[in-house]
């Protein structure tokens, strides 16, 4: 009993001595997104952001994300067929061939054939012949169709050339120029991305940057998840779980934004993506819940810099749909 006692009793000393250094270990990433990489960057996922100005470190890998690698979006086109019915006349021709055929073998099971008076193996010959020569004769009524209804293009690049391509760049590029806020603002990116990121664009990523922290110092999900994608929102759910199984709530305060710059822009089935590098200060301090005693942390402001991509479906607001660590 004695010898039972005896270890009970280090056990609890060694508790006591390695909680605090849990806490810690725990807290110091406690912030949202802190110490890990989660979300998801569309097809972009498993490809580098490239480096900015804020961030010219290489971004980290995914810790936590719902994608895969190799597999297309959910709204994926399906390739045109081709061949000899491919192209925008494919469903009329395969329904005419079809029917053609049809016609043809129901001919032929009751002794009619493509022929009247042929049988056997010769109205197979009649039907190949039939279809062959219906075949010709679609082809060459669509190449006519089309040499009636194409554009002509007088005195100037065709469609497709260099230069109207070049011209095309061009009305797409700028993106430069900060927001004017005073501590330098978001910066022209690292390229010229075929999406244009408008000022407006970068006044919802910093509104966001400071809402997202808002809402996790809260435990608001229901915020988080008006703020971000259903995938992220997930992530700041099991954190927060978490958090209140070991007892603590982190808290987050004075979020301010240093620098940030445009990493890459584009569109994919349907939807808005932007990666932006952001240099923000906060003050980060874990609590315990029954003491209020603070764990980890202070309310002295530390720097921060992180990559963060937003998403934007048509007609709706940007989400939050990565965050990403620089390494």
């Amino acid at each position: 009993m004695q010898r039972k006692s005896g270890l009970l009793k280090a056990m609890a000393v060694a508790l006591s001595l390695a909680l605090p250094t849990v806490l810690a270990v725990s807290a110091a990433d406690a912030r949202i997104g802190g110490g890990s990489s989660s979300g998801s960057r569309g097809t972009r996922t498993f490809s580098a952001p490239p480096p900015t100005a804020t961030a010219p470190g290489s971004a980290s890998q995914f810790n936590r994300t719902m994608s895969q690698p190799g597999q297309p979006g959910m709204n994926t086109a399906a390739p045109a067929r081709g061949g000899l019915f491919g192209g925008r006349f494919g469903g009329m021709l395969g329904g005419l061939a079809a029917g053609f055929l049809g016609a043809g073998l129901f001919g032929m099971l009751f002794g009619g054939g493509l022929f009247s008076g042929l049988g056997g193996f010769a109205s197979i010959i009649g039907l190949i012949l039939q279809v062959l020569l219906v075949v010709l004769v679609v082809r060459f009524a669509m190449s006519w169709w089309q040499r009636r209804n194409q554009p002509a293009y007088a005195a100037g690049p065709a469609p497709g050339s260099n230069d109207s391509q070049q011209s095309l760049r061009s009305g797409l590029s700028g993106l430069g120029g900060g927001l004017g806020s005073g501590f330098g603002g978001f910066g022209g990116g690292s390229n010229q991305p075929p999406l244009q990121i408008q000022p407006a664009d970068y006044e919802a990523f910093e509104r966001l940057l400071g809402e997202i922290q808002s809402a996790w110092s809260n435990e608001d999900v229901g915020r988080l998840r008006l703020l971000s994608t259903p995938e992220m929102a997930s992530y700041f759910e099991r954190d927060l779980e978490q958090n209140q199984a070991r007892g603590v709530v982190n808290k987050v305060t004075g979020v301010k934004l240093l620098q940030g710059d445009l990493a890459e822009s584009w569109r994919e089935d349907g939807a808005d993506y932007a990666t932006v590098a952001m240099r923000f200060t906060l003050a980060d301090k874990t609590i315990e819940r029954a003491s209020g005693r603070v764990v980890d942390g202070s309310d002295q402001p530390q720097e921060v810099t992180e990559i963060w991509t937003f998403l934007r479906h048509p007609g709706a607001d940007w989400q939050v749909s990565a965050i990403q660590q620089v390494s």
